[in-house]
């Protein structure tokens, strides 16, 4: 017979549980308080330049409709961050699922090779190589004004190396599966888009997600290649070109609006998508 727990242990407990919900409700404010503010600045409209309160002493949403106005560029160059994080999400995802699919099912002579090369490829920090993607790009005309081309092609052409979450999610499908269907006369094109895709939509929802997330809020490489050209500016570069010293002062309710407009596609797709969000996490987080 199970022998019930002792008052102190149940004492212990609790107060453990208290100190524990206290930690967490103290993290999530000091983690919400940044949002609640740039929101809060963003609805404050009796004057444009940074101020030292915090609750805003007028609210409207004159700061929004500027960003929407003929005189401001900021739906330029939201319009260019969608488009590049649209294209690198659709392309990248492509390129890392084939990547995934060969090096999961495959063997070949050197893959282990290749899995290790760019693994340690992988390791050095991308900025390294900025000076020579420049010279390069600058060569192509991909630069400035027309940084967009740009941005697509750097963050689409090194995208087979992020394969290492979708292969161990590749791994954990039976290749069964594939013999089965080769054997009914299946290509292999057929086995990959008609048995493998279906079974693996939490991987794919994670790919498209995490491929959409890096450029939409890429400013590093991004202020380096569009620079001087508003029109090819994207929301980070736009938006940080507010906060330089002669234009804070007329912008800094803008910037806090635009910072809300940025936030708002990433929030929505993480409240629909988060289930398979998870799920393709957990399901690649295996050794293969």
């Amino acid at each position: 017979m199970a022998r019930k727990p002792s008052m102190g242990l149940k004492a212990s407990r609790a107060i453990g549980n208290t100190f524990g919900h206290i930690l967490l409700v103290l993290i999530s404010i000091i983690w919400i308080a940044p949002f609640v503010f740039i929101v809060l600045q963003s609805l404050r409209v009796e004057t444009t330049a940074q101020v030292g309160y915090l609750l805003p002493k007028k609210i409207g949403f004159d700061n929004f409709m500027f960003l929407f106005s003929p005189d401001c560029n900021f739906m330029t160059w939201y319009f260019n961050t969608f488009i590049i994080s649209l294209a690198v999400a659709v392309l990248q995802t492509i390129m890392i699922l084939m990547m995934a699919y060969t090096l999961s099912r495959f063997r070949f002579k050197s893959r282990k090779a290749l899995m290790n090369i760019m693994l340690i490829l992988g390791m050095f920090p991308g900025f390294l190589t900025m000076v020579v993607l420049y010279q390069v790009l600058k060569l192509l005309n991909l630069t400035q004004g027309n940084a967009v081309g740009g941005l697509i092609l750097v963050s689409v052409a090194s995208s087979g190396m992020g394969y290492y979450v979708c292969k161990g999610f590749f791994d954990t499908i039976p290749k069964s599966l594939d013999e089965a269907a080769r054997v009914d006369g299946a290509t292999r094109f057929q086995v990959f888009y008609k048995i493998i895709m279906p079974l693996a939509k939490p991987i794919i929802i994670y790919t498209i997600l995490t491929a959409f997330m890096g450029p939409w809020g890429d400013f590093i490489f991004a202020r380096y290649i569009a620079f001087g050209e508003p029109s090819g500016y994207n929301v980070a570069v736009g938006l940080w070109s507010w906060l330089t010293q002669d234009q804070i002062n007329n912008h800094y309710t803008h910037f806090c609006a635009g910072g809300v407009l940025v936030a708002v596609p990433v929030i929505v797709l993480f409240m629909f998508l988060q289930k398979y969000y998870v799920e393709g996490v957990t399901g690649g987080a295996v050794k293969g």
